[in-house]
């Protein structure tokens, strides 16, 4: 193999590992993808209990 073969090898090793990292970044620091629902404290909609049934 000749050394200009060997250099490119090198070159494109590294080339590939540094766009698999930035590719993780840019993922990390991206916004979000997800089409999730907003969660948090809901409104009661239901029958509040008798008395009887409260314990």
């Amino acid at each position: 193999m000749s050394i200009s073969k060997i250099l490119k090898s090198i070159i494109n090793g590294a080339t590939q590992v540094i766009t698999y990292i930035l590719g993780a970044v840019k993922r990390i620091f991206s916004p979000r993808d997800d089409n999730y629902p907003a969660s948090g404290v809901q409104p009661f909609e239901g029958d509040i209990a008798d008395d009887k049934h409260k314990y």
